[in-house]
């Protein structure tokens, strides 16, 4: 390797440890919200922090972990397409659960009842909802991407992004109410 190929390898590799390592977590948090499976996520990962370094020189962007979220999802996309799968439908409905505000009370056996069924009432409202609402839900409550960055990351405005999670919690209450009164 001649020196000019060695200083460019190194800036590289630098620039893609301040970039892409620092969000490698949250891609793979994402990714495993998408697939629903470990393994499939770190092959997810892998490829898309391949890709980021490829593409590292494009890089002109103030929001890294948009960047790096953005290129994670297209590779789940692409790789799920590739294996005939579509995304999987929530990953973890206790996380999205939490930040919906569930009260926080004393554990007993009907409070544990209760409160798992509530889940299941969530879960099954999520996953009613159309797939834009329910990627959405995942981007602000699983991954905690603020408006600008969701929008970055599906390419969409960010006046799309705080009408969708609107409706999107519009349809959750009427589908919590209407599967609560169903039981």
């Amino acid at each position: 390797m001649t020196p000019a190929a060695a200083r460019v390898s190194h800036s590289s590799d630098i620039r893609f440890g301040e970039v892409v390592r620092p969000h490698i977590a949250a891609g793979r948090a994402l990714a495993r919200s998408l697939t629903g499976s470990r393994m499939d996520s770190e092959d997810i990962v892998q490829e898309a922090c391949l890709r980021a370094f490829r593409a590292l020189n494009q890089f002109r962007g103030t929001n890294p972990r948009a960047w790096v979220l953005t290129i994670v999802r297209h590779t789940a996309f692409d790789w799920m397409r590739k294996q005939r799968q579509g995304p999987e439908l929530v990953a973890d409905v206790e996380q999205i659960d939490d930040r919906f505000g569930r009260l926080v009370e004393e554990v007993t056996p009907e409070s544990i009842l209760l409160q798992e069924q509530h889940s299941q009432l969530l879960h099954h409202a999520v996953v009613s909802l159309p797939e834009h609402f329910r990627e959405t839900l995942r981007l602000r409550y699983s991954q905690d991407l603020t408006y600008q960055e969701i929008a970055d990351c599906i390419g969409v405005p960010a006046g799309t992004v705080m009408s969708r999670l609107s409706r999107a919690h519009r349809r959750l209450s009427v589908g919590m109410r209407q599967l609560s009164q169903n039981r």
